[in-house]
């Protein structure tokens, strides 16, 4: 006797809920999603070392969350981990809705230990791939996960629909409590112990210690076109990428569409994002194939020199022949091979058409020039410092390493209570110019302060970002917080701005959230800030962010009701 068909699709119903950890809600424009992240320790091992991690919903990496462009999006996040943790959803431009933003001391205090707080935001002309993570202390080398932005409905993408999509997520692994290996470094003034293993979506594989169990396999058919939606969320590594005898169609970076572009080599930085098109061989090879990811690092300081692999692998309809194909490795580039770097940046191009127009400013109200690098502190008295010359290590822009508030920035700024939080001085300029990538001054003291850039609603932007030569020179990777920005120039050495500035992409640059300043050389970014709210910029490094290389920036309210902040939600955690 067959099941009611009510019961039947009862059981669906269900079923489809306790796979996925969302309900959705109908509205005029997308749907309404829900989701619940329950944040809690969990056990885990890898490396053969067993120890408790602070992850979402029991997972690691955490679980996907999907919305449609025009949708909304509300996550219960409920804390019951003893850390402080606060979910920043980068890439997400947060029109109006700052409160949800989620980078701690700057749009909220962070969510406290048994208590909750609800991320309520809508997606608006975004489509792609981004990502979720923690934005407290190192807690986001466990708590990330891929955030997936498909076209409305009835919208396709401008190229091939693939058959199947992939989210592949570089991670970075500690045998060490993240949390205690940045806070020995911040009290020792040392760098921080490097991590133990890079993983794509949380398996380190093969090449690692007692880890062959734990790899990454992709498993592909003959002649199929898939979509990989690569997240790059290690703490402070930017990685190559390759496919042995595999090239890939670029068609996406952080969440905007791009002209496609062919390449084998793959480079990202961390909070950097790109879509690709991998297109299988026509016949089942009779090979199977490392995936291997390894680190561009040009500094001069300690960091993890692995390498990752996964394994692509074809299916056949017997997978007994497995064992007798031979393993093809692909060559990765030098560590650091900064021309590489630079090559592949440059192939970077909006699609700049009538469907998706790029909207550079094309004249500017304002512009900032900010280093970006590293520098020293004072060791405090009766206390030894391992960092340069007996100092602590740390990092600035504009010579100014941010100090974090014990209370939030946008709270303070909503209620005009700024007094003792944060001034609003902090230089359009260098105060003290110098050749910066060449020899590097004798003083390496870095000023400390809570300052911030207060700009009017829709004044068009340029920042040009200069790194330095101090205590190495390094790429860094550069993300603004509430906004897209276009990356119109870049260079290597120091910007000239009588000459630079002609030759400057105003047609089609492409549009990202995090660009990585080439190291011992700078890049120019340009956007409108049509967002009020305060938004954090910060290296990417999360070594370098936890040094003090940040600021934030005030974007004041406009004329209009939909250009003012609305103001905060009932249950903003409470510092």
């Amino acid at each position: 006797m067959g099941l009611p068909t009510f019961f039947i699709t009862f059981l669906v119903v269900v079923t489809c809920l306790m796979a996925y950890p969302e309900t959705v809600t109908a509205n005029h424009a997308g749907v309404t999603r829900h989701y619940k992240f329950n944040v809690k320790l969990k056990t885990i091992t890898r490396l053969c070392k067993t120890k408790s991690i602070v992850a979402v919903n029991g997972k690691f990496p955490g679980p996907r969350v999907v919305a449609r462009e025009g949708d909304r999006l509300v996550v219960k996040v409920v804390n019951n981990s003893p850390k402080n943790v606060s979910i920043h959803w980068h890439g997400i431009r947060q029109l109006r809705s700052g409160w949800a933003d989620g980078p701690s001391y700057i749009t909220q205090c962070p969510i406290q230990s048994g208590q909750s707080y609800v991320y309520n935001f809508t997606i608006t002309g975004q489509r792609g791939t981004l990502f979720w993570h923690a934005h407290f202390s190192w807690l986001r080398a466990t708590v990330y996960g891929p955030l997936i932005i498909l076209p409305r409905r009835n919208e396709s993408y401008p190229f091939v629909k693939p058959y199947k999509e992939v989210p592949i997520l570089f991670g970075e692994w500690f045998n060490a409590d993240p949390e205690a290996v940045i806070n020995q470094s911040l009290q020792t003034g040392a760098g921080p112990n490097v991590s133990d293993a890079y993983t794509f979506n949380g398996l380190p594989g093969p090449l690692y210690n007692c880890s062959a169990k734990d790899t990454y396999k992709l498993k592909v058919k003959p002649g199929k076109t898939y979509l990989l939606r690569l997240i790059n969320a290690a703490l402070n590594d930017e990685l190559f990428f390759r496919i042995a005898n595999h090239s890939f169609t670029v068609v996406e970076a952080d969440a905007a569409y791009v002209k496609p572009f062919e390449t084998d080599l793959l480079v990202l930085a961390p909070g950097q994002t790109t879509n690709v098109l991998l297109k299988t061989k026509p016949q089942p090879p009779n090979a199977t194939f490392y995936m291997l990811a390894r680190p561009y690092f040009t500094g001069q300081g300690t960091f993890d020199n692995t390498t990752l692999a996964g394994i692509l692998e074809y299916e056949t309809p017997s997978d007994s022949s497995l064992k007798s194909r031979k393993l093809l490795k692909p060559g990765l580039p030098a560590i650091n091979a900064t021309n590489v770097v630079a090559n592949f940046a440059s192939k970077f191009r909006s699609l700049a058409n009538a469907k998706f127009p790029g909207n550079v400013p094309q004249k500017v109200d304002k512009k900032f020039f900010f280093t970006v690098g590293l520098g020293s502190s004072t060791c405090p008295k009766n206390q030894t410092c391992q960092g340069p010359n007996g100092t602590k290590f740390a990092a600035s822009m504009n010579n100014i390493s941010f100090a974090l508030p014990t209370t939030a920035l946008l709270q303070s700024y909503f209620f005009s209570k700024s007094n003792g939080v944060y001034t609003s001085d902090f230089p359009a300029f260098p105060l003290h110019p110098f050749n910066y990538t060449g020899t590097p001054p004798n003083n390496t003291l870095v000023t400390n302060g809570t300052k911030v850039v207060v700009i009017a609603f829709n004044t068009s932007v340029e920042v040009i970002l200069q790194d330095t030569s101090i205590l190495g020179a390094e790429s860094h990777p550069l993300h603004l917080h509430g906004y897209n920005f276009y990356v119109v120039g870049q260079g290597f050495g120091n910007f000239d701005p009588n000459k630079d500035p002609a030759k400057f992409n105003l047609v089609d640059p492409v549009e990202r959230n995090t660009v990585a300043v080439p190291s011992g050389g700078w890049v120019a970014i340009r956007f409108q800030a049509d967002n009020p709210g305060v938004w954090l910029m910060h290296c990417h490094f999360d070594v370098h962010l936890s040094w003090g290389l940040r600021m934030a920036w005030i974007v004041l309210d406009g004329k209009l009701p939909n250009q003012k902040l609305p103001p905060p939600p009932s249950d903003l955690p409470k510092c």
